[in-house]
């Protein structure tokens, strides 16, 4: 039996990654509020432009 489990942090991270490699301006992400804290971390860093939360 194999149990799968996905880190929704890595995720998030490799979806920046792959977006940022093809010249995409915008990344869509599923909510968490961990994701958004993160996110907004980095905003306030520069690491990223914006973040928007249309939840």
């Amino acid at each position: 039996m194999i149990f799968m489990r996905t880190d929704p942090i890595a995720d998030m991270l490799t979806r920046i990654r792959n977006a940022q490699a093809v010249k995409k301006a915008e990344v869509v992400l599923p909510y968490s509020k961990l994701k958004m804290s993160i996110l907004n971390l980095f905003e306030e860093e520069g690491w990223i432009a914006k973040v928007e939360n249309n939840f």
